[in-house]
């Protein structure tokens, strides 16, 4: 499973030239699943979110937690976090979770945030979305289950 997690003070996500969600300072998370994943891996991540401490204190430096600044999530299903670029120029996506394995998983995922009491905003698995954000920093983080679990 990997999370990329965008520090935003303002995100929001449309779908046919709609908006369908949309959040204040917080979390963009572009999340994706790939073949091994599992309840347990994707419960751990949402801890491992709802406990980082990625915001600015007073003083400048990385020390606040998403809760600490009442901040907010907007998830967002991106399987081609598992493009495979090894060979030739266009990805192949034989490392991405199978579609409804994924959404399966996405929607725990996003269970395991609303029990962590952060409720995601969130897309709509397999859609046509257009996300604009403005990124606080930028602060840009990448979390890879294989590499912290």
């Amino acid at each position: 499973m990997k999370v990329v997690i965008q520090r935003v003070l303002n995100a929001s996500l449309s779908i046919d030239q709609r908006v369908c969600s949309s959040i204040g300072k917080g979390y963009l998370l572009l999340v994706s699943f790939t073949n091994g994943d599992n309840e347990e891996i994707s419960k751990k991540m949402a801890e491992k979110i709802s406990k980082l401490r990625i915001f600015d204190d007073e003083n400048g430096k990385t020390n606040l937690s998403i809760f600490d600044v009442n901040g907010e999530i907007l998830s967002v299903s991106q399987f081609t976090l598992y493009a495979n670029l090894r060979k030739g120029n266009r990805p192949s996506f034989i490392d991405a979770l199978i579609p409804s394995e994924a959404d399966k998983l996405y929607n725990y995922f996003n269970e395991c945030l609303k029990e962590l009491n952060l409720p995601p905003k969130t897309g709509v698995f397999g859609a046509d979305m257009k996300i604009n954000l403005i990124n606080d920093g930028p602060f840009t983080v990448i979390l890879d289950s294989k590499e912290l679990f």
